[in-house]
């Protein structure tokens, strides 16, 4: 989630304990309380503004990747829409853990039943986070309930995938699209919330958040704060510590030798780095993002180790997951640089 950015610096930090003595969580204490402070998909969020200052909301659907700020978003227009009415006027429920039919017959329609006093020309609120998760029967229920209820009641559904929800619902709403933040937005809230909380860290301690985090601003305030809690100090060691991801050093000299046609130590260092005890899907992982940002590999050979990942990621979320198919995919990366070479 996102951080207020227009107050950091006017503000001391927050206290670092919550009433029980346990350190809450920097996401909710860093999270945006209007729009202007939601970091990143600018142009969704100019929509939202025009709604907020027209007043008249329409009915919601909020898709993209998790930690871009969707269910944020969505909770500072209510606040900007409804004002001190906000707590009455808004229900919350997450899709993922009350998904079935009985939520939308009584939950939601209850609440859409109940009287409220709201400034006028407003509407009662309702957020259905992980909204892709309900069962097919509950999202007919619910757009019944929409329709009944349109005059008093609109509806924000969050989600990542929005092919997910039914088309009767999705006709009867504005979608927006949210995309992952970039490396730049994530590391502007980083180095306000290290300020705010006085945290030691050094530059390559934040790369390594960002690596990790893969444009999620949630993902990337968590490993930071766990990585504070955990060390006291940001350096790229104690991160990758904390995250448990294969070191990017490590991954780019398999690369590297990959690269260089050097099949045998290719091999070697990947089954130290299998017998360090990572899943082939960590792995996998770590090798698309150090490939993709690998400045040393030329643009064609680049698509082509890509594909060839890419192919073997998609047999390993099959299941074929063993360490074969990792050494298959190093031999084929060497093999990739005497093609391009003849070619």
């Amino acid at each position: 989630m996102s951080a207020d950015t227009s107050s950091s610096n006017k503000r001391k930090a927050p206290s670092a304990t919550s009433k029980g003595g346990y350190e809450s969580p920097w996401i909710e204490r860093y999270r945006p309380q209007t729009l202007d402070d939601v970091v990143g998909n600018e142009e969704t969020l100019v929509r939202l503004r025009a709604i907020a200052e027209d007043g008249n909301m329409p009915n919601l659907i909020l898709c993209g990747p998790p930690g871009t700020g969707k269910t944020t978003s969505v909770h500072a227009l209510a606040r900007q829409l409804l004002g001190s009415s906000y707590s009455a006027g808004v229900l919350e429920l997450n899709a993922s853990d009350a998904r079935g039919i009985d939520v939308v017959r009584n939950k939601i329609k209850g609440f859409a039943m109940n009287k409220v006093n709201l400034p006028p020309g407003r509407h009662k609120i309702i957020i259905l986070d992980e909204a892709d998760s309900m069962t097919s029967a509950a999202q007919q229920a619910l757009r019944r309930t929409m329709e009944i209820y349109s005059n008093t009641t609109r509806f924000a559904l969050a989600c990542n995938i929005s092919t997910k929800i039914i088309e009767p619902i999705q006709s009867r709403a504005a979608i927006l699209r949210y995309t992952r933040l970039s490396d730049e937005q994530i590391l502007i809230r980083l180095k306000q919330v290290c300020q705010m909380e006085e945290v030691s860290y050094s530059d390559d301690g934040l790369e390594a958040i960002i690596f990790t985090a893969e444009g999620d601003l949630r993902n990337a305030l968590n490993n930071l704060q766990a990585t504070q809690s955990g060390f006291g100090h940001i350096n790229q060691a104690n991160v990758f510590k904390v995250c448990d991801q294969p070191h990017p050093t490590t991954v780019k000299n398999i690369i590297d030798a990959c690269l260089n046609g050097k099949t045998n130590d290719a091999v070697k260092e990947m089954t130290a780095l299998w017998n360090t005890g990572y899943s082939c899907s960590d792995i996998i992982g770590t090798l698309f993002k150090v490939v993709k940002a690998h400045l040393g590999i030329p643009e064609a050979m680049k698509l082509e180790y890509l594909k060839e990942i890419g192919f073997c990621h998609m047999r390993i979320a099959d299941g074929v997951n063993s360490k074969l198919q990792l050494l298959g995919l190093v031999s084929r990366l060497c093999q990739k640089v005497e093609v391009v070479a003849t070619n």
